[in-house]
């Protein structure tokens, strides 16, 4: 028997699977063309990283799966690494892009942090396949794949920091970034575990749990309660 045959990725997600090209001539401009193998080579080692682990593929079997050549993977990458990291890129990308919609328009912090967890969470739920590839599997491309991880999780971190300052600094001293980057390497641990678990896990269900000891642990109120939301403007003040 050969290796498994991997699932595929959701598209619309993070990734979308591009049309098929046409057949001999076309109205495509060369860039149009090179755009599509691209994401088409993107998906097949994100596909293939969740599937068979970072050792089980190569070049070879990315050109396969996404039906180009190795010229053409060539003219996009320099080599199998640099394709998984532009994968990973998008991934996080796409990250800060959904958390910034969702997460921001809850009146209190608890609610802010709520809509990051559930954020967070149903982005991996929606593409199951994508988020092993990068919370399980990625980790096996050594030290530069730690380090890209590192760089990600302070990015989320300064995210939800900023946030704060922004909204809710004159309720309550908020904790240092350091506390926000372990609040960020906590949530995205437990993630991983239950994608790692090999059932089908419901990750949302882990948001209510999450989102309380999150919200609690990335605030030093001395009375240990998220910080109400400032009063909007032209509202009355005791």
């Amino acid at each position: 028997m050969g290796p498994p045959v991997p699932d595929r990725i959701a598209s619309g997600v993070v990734f979308t699977t591009p049309a098929s090209l046409p057949r001999g001539r076309h109205e495509l401009s060369r860039a149009q063309v090179v755009a599509a193998q691209r994401e088409r080579m993107l998906i097949a080692a994100t596909e293939l990283l969740a599937g068979r682990g970072y050792r089980g593929f190569g070049v070879r079997e990315i050109c396969a799966r996404a039906a180009v050549s190795r010229a053409a993977f060539y003219d996009c990458f320099a080599d199998k690494d640099a394709c998984v990291y532009a994968a990973y890129d998008r991934f996080i990308e796409v990250f800060l892009e959904r958390l910034a919609d969702d997460a921001g328009t809850a009146g209190d912090w608890a609610g802010v942090v709520g809509g990051f967890v559930t954020a967070y969470l149903a982005t991996l739920e929606r593409d199951r396949v994508t988020a092993r590839a990068f919370q399980v599997e990625m980790d096996a491309l050594g030290r530069p794949a730690r380090q890209r991880r590192r760089q990600a999780i302070e990015r989320l971190a300064g995210f939800v920091h900023d946030m704060y300052e922004r909204r809710f600094a004159g309720d309550a001293p908020g904790a240092p970034l350091s506390a926000y980057i372990g609040a960020i390497y906590a949530l995205r641990q437990i993630a991983s575990d239950a994608l790692d678990s090999g059932d089908s896990p419901d990750l949302r269900s882990l948001a209510p749990e999450l989102t309380a000891w999150l919200s609690r642990m990335i605030v030093t109120d001395s009375t240990g309660r998220p910080p109400a939301a400032p009063p909007e403007e032209g509202s009355p003040t005791r």
